[in-house]
């Protein structure tokens, strides 16, 4: 598994990381031995990059991850997310110092660490001042609490709104062939601020999987169920244009989804996506993706597959 360096920090990560969003709940029921199972693959794979959230099932997303990593010593990169509660039923942004505090702490307890090594505000709180959140979350560093600090679904102005008071070590943005809109700004500030890019959903979650079809039925209890990119004539058309890159990856002796993946690392300005898998196998088909180089004329042919696809976008995932 080839690894990189993210942004300016010290961290060395594979170009795979482990997402576990999937182990909160939000995409239908999950099986703890498959989970465990999950990891375990992702970890023979060389894969040494864990994201999590505190968000992702309040706290079960990342006790899962630790009971799944166990008491083995294992060189890994341990990355969390807050600033996110539940209030009355509705779920609220809340990048507070008082909150963010509570939030390490809890997360330092799910995960079993004594220091968290990339910590991220979830989302950007438009309550608090960003010169708040990250004197607060420096204050964390400062106690040895957490390593390096970082943001997700943040633009370019409000990251440059934090680090007026704290570097932003790294991002963590959504990007994948169907949602590309961060190539026009947050990418470039990103490369020419030394920040941290890690981008999540580049399977388009699920979509550039190789494994829906047009009858493909997606139960209440999963997200995706209320998403545009999941149904009607959007959903088919784009079906249409995985089948073609389906093709075209084949030609190559990979999968789509390895495509797919490989082809979001292909921009200079990422050095890490983050993929979810629920099953051994699911990790084992995409990890290889992490050590696939396109060449120009294959990025220029997906360009002209994807010209058809309906693109997508809207401040949270795929909900436009």
């Amino acid at each position: 598994m080839e690894h990189t360096r993210l942004g300016e920090t010290d961290l060395e990560v594979s170009r795979i990381c482990f997402g576990t969003w999937q182990f909160g709940g939000d995409w239908g029921s999950i099986e703890r031995e498959d989970a465990r199972a999950a990891v375990r693959g992702a970890l023979e794979l060389g894969i040494d990059f864990f994201d999590t959230a505190q968000g992702y099932g309040w706290g079960e997303s990342e006790r899962m991850l630790a009971e799944a990593l166990g008491d083995d010593p294992h060189d890994v990169v341990l990355a969390t997310k807050g600033g996110l509660r539940m209030e009355g039923g509705e779920l609220r942004r809340d990048a507070s110092p008082e909150w963010l505090r509570r939030g390490v702490e809890e997360s330092l307890r799910n995960l079993g660490v004594e220091t968290i090594d990339l910590y991220q505000v979830h989302w950007p709180d438009p309550d608090v001042p960003a010169a708040e959140t990250a004197g607060a979350l420096q204050g964390l560093v400062d106690e040895g609490k957490l390593r390096y600090v970082g943001v997700s679904n943040f633009s370019p102005e409000e990251m440059a709104e934090f680090e007026a008071t704290r570097k932003v070590d790294a991002t963590q943005p959504p990007y994948h062939l169907f949602r590309r809109e961060i190539e026009a700004d947050l990418l470039p500030w990103c490369e020419q601020h030394g920040v941290g890019v890690l981008v999540y959903g580049p399977l388009a979650h699920g979509l550039l999987s190789g494994r829906m079809t047009p009858d493909t039925e997606i139960g209440d209890d999963d997200w995706r169920a209320g998403s545009a990119l999941f149904r009607g004539e959007s959903f088919r058309r784009n079906l249409e244009v995985v089948e073609e890159l389906r093709r075209l990856a084949e030609r190559r002796g990979h999968s789509v989804a390895q495509l797919a993946v490989a082809w979001t690392l292909a921009h200079p300005a990422v050095d890490v996506a983050i993929v979810g898998a629920r099953r051994p196998d699911h990790i084992e088909g995409t990890a290889p993706a992490g050590d696939i180089e396109l060449s120009s004329d294959e990025l220029a042919e997906i360009d002209r597959i994807m010209e058809s696809a309906v693109q997508v976008g809207g401040p949270s995932p795929e909900a436009a």
